[in-house]
């Protein structure tokens, strides 16, 4: 394996490990479960810190969560682009808040240009269904995001959680009025 590949590797393996044990997850454990030896680990990085260093900002870089969305297949129906919306936001923001959390937030003051592409990739998944919709695209993108963030943390959702598809209904059906079988 490539220095570069194995490194990878290294990375992907710390995250769970990091939800499963925090941050004093052992260098041993991150080696196992790597498939690497000790030694291994201290040849691609300096020490642990830096092991988990690299590791969280590998998960909180949001290009992987943009490719997701990217990929959602567009010709599905409006429903189903939803629901994978939300279900891919949620994902993200769950792991998000819990690793924030675990380890603190290390990302700078980009946040407000993250936002943005999200919108754009998410009103671009939503154009084909833009006649159906009430709201500009980039602001339903937006509650999307919100409802997503909003049921990712915990404080707010306790003994109230939301399933991905009634965020979705609550999303959808708020956008384009009432679900069609319970018009009178």
């Amino acid at each position: 394996m490539a220095p570069e590949q194995r490194r990878e590797a290294i990375l992907d393996a710390v995250i769970p490990l990091i939800f499963a044990h925090g941050p004093s997850v052992t260098s041993r454990q991150i080696a196992e479960a790597a498939g690497v030896g000790e030694g291994t680990l201290f040849r691609a990085f300096d020490d642990k810190d830096s092991i988990i260093t690299a590791a969280v900002e590998k998960y909180f870089d949001p290009e992987n969560f943009r490719e997701r969305l990217r990929h959602i297949d567009r010709s599905q129906p409006l429903e189903s682009k939803l629901f994978e919306i939300v279900r891919i936001l949620r994902e993200r923001f769950d792991g998000v808040v819990r690793l924030a959390g675990l380890v603190g937030d290390p990302r700078d003051h980009k946040q407000i240009s993250h936002r943005r592409v999200y919108a754009e990739i998410i009103a671009e998944i939503l154009e084909a269904d833009a006649e159906r919709i009430t709201w500009p695209l980039e602001r339903v993108a937006h509650m999307a995001r919100m409802l997503a963030f909003a049921s990712a943390i915990p404080a707010f959702n306790t003994c109230t959680e939301f399933s991905d598809d009634e965020l979705t209904r609550m999303l959808l059906y708020g956008v384009i009025g009432q679900h069609p079988e319970e018009k009178s």
